[in-house]
Formats: structure tokens, C-alpha cells, sequence
């Protein structure tokens, strides 16, 4: 804990944006940190709860890493900020990208939320590691000896990453397989650069390989590599690449020109900012276009900044569930993730927001979408019959989450056991799939998520296979 009445003294303060005219002009970061002197106050919030629901406690998830919150914003507090680094490092390994993109579970578990006022838990995180990359108290980890063991990792999303660079640290010979030309997954390709940088990655990547990690990029295995090569090659393969299927939207007109997955838009923008080729893809671009973006959620968002960056006439977001409500009921929810209306950076940019909207078809001219033909649904998701409405559209970007990951080649070649939702079977102890050779962590595994998630199975799934090879492990779950 921080300081004793910290909570009682000090008002929440949170990180500010750079004003919306300034920052849809560029693809570069605008949230604008706390001065030190404010995040030792914020951290001095920080109360003696006595169970801290930021933690995962008891299925209560708060941290899905298992954050030790209370003792870094203590250390904060106290001014031992490389000590914070070291406390927070041991749960998390890349905390700076949970510090810009996690939705920050273990603020709406924060007893001070039950007040609406929770402690700036995911500001301080991206203070400390942000500190410690200034300071140069990371370093790379390299293991005193070498086991002999190979692993080979396929997906460097933040999942593939956390497992390669925990595996490494054990003394095992890993590979890092990614299909991609850089590592980083959804991360690197589908997260606008807005809203992390992609120098935060290479600084990784390049730690990560003085650690031992073998990067292998422009590798699509199941393509390029048979799967049954690189299990034979390893003493153990971990999967780890994502769920990168997207939800389709199959009704009249979907094969127009114009009508897009949002995984189809992002990367190119991503590109674009790396100045990495886009090869034989057709540019798809929104500006000068009026944009509709179906999906409500995260990836939604990112379509709607991204457009707007790019120059779009106008943004319209639908959403098939009815308006959230404005404020939870904190007796019935906290400490879980509450339901509320919530309003990301880009949606405040300029998109119009539209829920309980079902799009019954699209109507083209030329062989372009121009038009979507919309009617509004009750909460059972059925029409009503009287609401119907047309929206003006030149590009649609469908947002609807993803369904599983791509079973075709890899999967399919390997032949491992699916679950009923089509991801790789395997539990959260072991991460064992069918195959005896073989482990998946991440979306692969547990389906669409967010990133924190996806770092905590890494972490495990590397424990569990290093437990494998050694018959017993010092790394942490």
C-alpha cells in the first residue's frame, strides 16, 4: 500500500490526451504522462483493503498476470522506482504494452472504484517500465547455462513473446517462428500505432535475441515449413498464433468492393507507418469516404481512429446490442468487469454511434457498396419492424470480433484436437494439446482476448513445457 490516508487526501488524477484537432493529424502516441511528483501521489492512494481485488483472487479476476499492485505503488510512492521496475517485471514481461492497450481490469476491481475513483493503476504500470527503458535498468536476462533443449514457438504475438523469452531465460535453445516480415502479432499489425508505438516491440525484440531467442521472420509454418518438420526438428513447439479468423457478416451484396474484415484495413495503415511494403494487397483507404465500422468493440474503435486519420467525410459506428447503461450497479458487479457505456479516444474523435442496428443487406452500384440497408433489433436481436434505415457508405469495415483460429494448415496438418469453438484443445495447467510434443497458449487457445491474457499463458504454457523437458521448473506461473 501507499500512504496510509492517501485516499482520503488525494483526488484520482489520470493521464490527459493531446486535443483531438492535434492528434488525428498523425499516427503518433497522445497520451500526455503524469509528472512524477503526481504519480507519487497517485500511487500514495493506493489503501490497505486488506483482500486486493486487483490481484486474481479467488477466480475474482482482477490482474490477470497476478500484478503485485499494491507493493509497486508503495515503491512508487517511497521513490524506489527501479525497485518497482524489478517488482513488476517479475510478473509481467512486457508491461509497457499492458500500460497502453490492457482495458485495466484491476482499476474497475479497485475497492476506491466502488466510489468511482480507483487508483491510476494502468498509468503508473506504464510509468515504471517507461522510467526503467529511460534509466536503462532493463537488460537482457541471459541463462547461466544451457539445458541442451530446443523449443520452437509459432506466433510472435505477446503470448508467442512472453513463452519465447521465458523459455530462453531457463537455458533452452527457442525459436520464435512468425509469418510476418516483424514480430508482434496483433500487436504489431493490428493495433494502431496511436495507440502503441511500434518501437516499444523492436526494443524487445532486440533484448529478446541477445537473450538467445532465434528470430525466424517471413516464416509461415504449415506454408512455407511443413508443421511435421518442425516437431520433428524441437523438443517441443508451442502454438501460439492467435485467432486470427474473423466473424463474417454473409448477407446480400458482402462481395462488393468496399466491404472489408478490419484485419484486411489495420495492417495496411501499420505498414504504411513502418514503411514496410504492402506487397499485391489493394490499398484500401478511407479518405474522402463515408465510413461505416460494424462492431462495437476494441478493433471497431481502432477502424474508427484510423479512418479518421486517414481523412474520412464521415464514421458511423453499429452495434447489434442495445445501449449499454451510463454507470454500473457496483453492488451487482464490482469487483468483476462491469457493463457500462464506455467512450474510447477515437469514438470522441468524431464517429457517430449507433446500437441495437442490425445491417439486413448492402447495396452497390458498379460493383461498390454505396449504401447499407439497416433495421433496429429489440433485446432478443429480432427486428422491429417499422425502424428501418439506409446509410450513405463507400467503405465498410466489419469489426466483429473473431470467431477462432485459422484451422486450415497448420492445425489441420498436425491434426490436434479442437474444442467446441474451434480453438486448440488444452487446459490452464498443463497447456498440453493431443499431440505429445506439443503446447498452445494465447487466442489459440482460449479464442479472442485481450493481451494481458495472452502474456499470462505464455508465462504458463513456458513453465509447463520447461517443467516437460527438466522435470521440474523455477519458472513462475
Amino acid at each position: 500500500m501507499g500512504k496510509v490516508t492517501g485516499f482520503l487526501e488525494i483526488d484520482r488524477q489520470d493521464r490527459k490526451y493531446r486535443p483531438a484537432s492535434d492528434r488525428i493529424r498523425n499516427f503518433d502516441e497522445f497520451v500526455i504522462p503524469l509528472p512524477e511528483t503526481n504519480l507519487r501521489d497517485q500511487a500514495s492512494r493506493c489503501m490497505d483493503c486488506g483482500i486486493p481485488f486487483c490481484h486474481d483472487v479467488k477466480g475474482l479476476k482482477g490482474c490477470p498476470v497476478n500484478n503485485q499492485i499494491p507493493d509497486w505503488n508503495d515503491l512508487v510512492y517511497r521513490g524506489e522506482w527501479e525497485q518497482a521496475s524489478l517488482n513488476l517485471h517479475s510478473t509481467n514481461n512486457f508491461p509497457e504494452f499492458t500500460g497502453r492497450i490492457c482495458p485495466a481490469p484491476c482499476e474497475a476491481s479497485c475497492t476506491l472504484n466502488i466510489i468511482d475513483s480507483p487508483v491510476t493503476i494502468k498509468s503508473i504500470e506504464c510509468a515504471i517500465v517507461d522510467k526503467a527503458w529511460e534509466n536503462g535498468w532493463i537488460t537482457p536476462q541471459i541463462a547461466e547455462r544451457k539445458t541442451g533443449k530446443s523449443v520452437a514457438i509459432i506466433g510472435s504475438g505477446p503470448a508467442g513473446m512472453a513463452a519465447a523469452q521465458q523459455l530462453a531465460r531457463a537455458g533452452h535453445d527457442v525459436h520464435l517462428y512468425e509469418k510476418n516480415n516483424k514480430i508482434g502479432g496483433l500487436l504489431r499489425y493490428g493495433i494502431p500505432d496511436f495507440k502503441m508505438a511500434k518501437s516499444h516491440i523492436d526494443r524487445r525484440a532486440v533484448q529478446m535475441e541477445a537473450e538467445g531467442v532465434v528470430l525466424h521472420t517471413g516464416v509461415h509454418v504449415g506454408h512455407d515449413i511443413a508443421i511435421d518438420e518442425i516437431v520433428d526438428q524441437y523438443d517441443a513447439v508451442v502454438l501460439s498464433g492467435g485467432a486470427e479468423k474473423p466473424r463474417d457478416l454473409p448477407i446480400e451484396g458482402r462481395d462488393l468492393q468496399g466491404v472489408h474484415f478490419a484485419m484486411e484495413f489495420l495492417p495496411q495503415q501499420n505498414r504504411r507507418v513502418s514503411g514496410e511494403e504492402l506487397a499485391d494487397a489493394e490499398p484500401i483507404l478511407a479518405g474522402g469516404k463515408h465510413v461505416v465500422v460494424i462492431g462495437g468493440g476494441d478493433t471497431g474503435s481502432d477502424c474508427i481512429g484510423t479512418s479518421i486519420r486517414q481523412g474520412a467525410l464521415s464514421v458511423t459506428q453499429l452495434e447489434i446490442m442495445p445501449t449499454p447503461p451510463e454507470k454500473e450497479d457496483k453492488l451487482l458487479t464490482w469487483p468483476n468487469w462491469p457493463l457500462k457505456m464506455r467512450t474510447s479516444s477515437s469514438q470522441e474523435e468524431g464517429a457517430e454511434r449507433e446500437f441495437s442496428v442490425m445491417t439486413q443487406h448492402f447495396e452497390g452500384s458498379d460493383g461498390h457498396v454505396k449504401k447499407l440497408h439497416c433495421i433496429n433489433v429489440d433485446e432478443k436481436f429480432q427486428p422491429i419492424k417499422g425502424t428501418e434505415f439506409e446509410l450513405k457508405a463507400d467503405l465498410v469495415l466489419l469489426a466483429m470480433g473473431f470467431v477462432s483460429p485459422v484451422t486450415e494448415g497448420m492445425l489441420s496438418d498436425l491434426g490436434v484436437e479442437l474444442d467446441n469453438r474451434q480453438n486448440v484443445l488444452a487446459d490452464t495447467n498443463a497447456y498440453k494439446t493431443s499431440h505429445e510434443k506439443v503446447w498452445t497458449a494465447g487466442d489459440m487457445r482460449r479464442g479472442q482476448s485481450l493481451v494481458v491474457w495472452a502474456i499470462r499463458e505464455g508465462r504458463q504454457a513456458a513453465r509447463a513445457v520447461d517443467e516437460y523437458l527438466m522435470g521440474s521448473s523455477v519458472l513462475p506461473r
